[in-house]
């Protein structure tokens, strides 16, 4: 359930390395938490950890009936894991409600104790929640929808009744997202933060704040109303800058970029990051086609996070993917 590889962003492999770094703070420790978890035990006390948290990071099998495979973590040394951890047998449902706000956690953000604290999700699940929550009560059709949370890097979430387990994606994970529902995830370790390196990288570049973004795409429009699609056409930029997390599931993947010239103008610029975008936009595609063609049936793209501020990105989603692409109302539907 984990797409047939371990990613070193998985809790067991950061773990490990704890244990074998820094073996003294291994054996002093007590509790071992998921930021989701961390935050609800500092609010309330409560141990309780989310079923989110647990299943998509933690290797928790929620759909079995004991959860914890204790024979695997022996197997790559942790055996100690759950002494140290102070880990639950059962992990607690999305929202569930595990306790009061305590009176310190109270005090300090100035609410009253009466507030009730649920099991919380990870930020890019609670994207993923605010642009498919709509369609919980729809089970036959949810498969059609894909949830893409995009900034410094993207996740993309799908849901179905059932599993569809396959090499690439990580999942499916039960009830990590909605109650009942299978959740596949895939992603691409570096995106936002791609085209952020690519202005540093960039002779003719520099802070690659918003002013900056928005006047390279102001250009790129200039650039494109002129030559058309074939704008910079020879350029070509594979975007595994990070590796490539899906579909190919592959932390040793390099970036590549092909056709560049001794042309350092702004003008260059703009050209490399629209390819760059181009490439972007194709990764999301490579995974979308991943879950067609196993299992999904997906047509509509549900956007949210600080893509949907970049009108080229947000294009070129429709364009790559020809999928229908939403983007909420709101500035943020959630973490990014």
């Amino acid at each position: 359930y984990i797409g047939g590889v371990m990613s070193p962003e998985m809790a067991t492999p950061k773990l490990m390395w704890l244990k074998r770094n820094l073996p003294g703070t291994w054996n002093e420790a007590g509790y071992l938490f998921d930021l989701t978890d961390f935050l609800t035990w500092k609010a309330t006390g409560s141990l309780a950890r989310s079923q989110c948290t647990l299943t998509a990071k933690w290797t928790y099998l929620a759909h079995e009936e004991t959860g914890w495979r204790r024979s695997f973590f022996e197997a790559v040394g942790l055996g100690d894991l759950f002494e140290h951890g102070n880990l639950p047998d059962k992990a607690s449902p999305v929202g569930t409600d595990i306790g009061r706000l305590s009176a310190e956690a109270a005090a300090e953000l100035g609410l009253t104790e009466k507030c009730r604290v649920g099991a919380g999700v990870i930020d890019a699940y609670a994207g993923a929640l605010g642009v498919l929550g709509g369609f919980a009560g729809d089970e036959t059709n949810i498969g059609r929808h894909l949830a893409l949370i995009a900034g410094t890097s993207s996740c993309v979430m799908a849901m179905s009744p059932d599993p569809q387990p396959f090499a690439g994606v990580w999942g499916p994970y039960y009830g990590a997202g909605l109650p009942k529902l299978w959740l596949s995830e895939g992603g691409q370790s570096a995106t936002g933060a791609l085209l952020d390196h690519i202005i540093r990288w960039h002779g003719a570049g520099g802070e690659p704040d918003a002013a900056m973004h928005a006047r390279i795409a102001r250009r790129v429009a200039e650039l494109r109303a002129v030559e058309g699609e074939n704008l910079a056409g020879r350029l070509h930029v594979l975007p595994d800058f990070h590796g490539n997390r899906s579909p190919l599931a592959d932390p040793h993947a390099v970036g590549v970029i092909s056709g560049l010239t001794l042309d350092s103008s702004f003008d260059s610029l703009c050209k490399l990051y629209w390819r760059t975008a181009v490439g972007i936009a194709l990764g999301v595609r490579h995974v979308l086609e991943a879950l067609n063609e196993n299992g999904y049936l997906i047509d509509t793209l549900h956007v949210t996070g600080g893509h949907t501020k970049n009108p080229l990105l947000m294009e070129l989603y429709a364009d790559a993917t020809g999928c229908t692409v939403g983007e909420p109302l709101a500035d943020e539907a959630g973490g990014a």
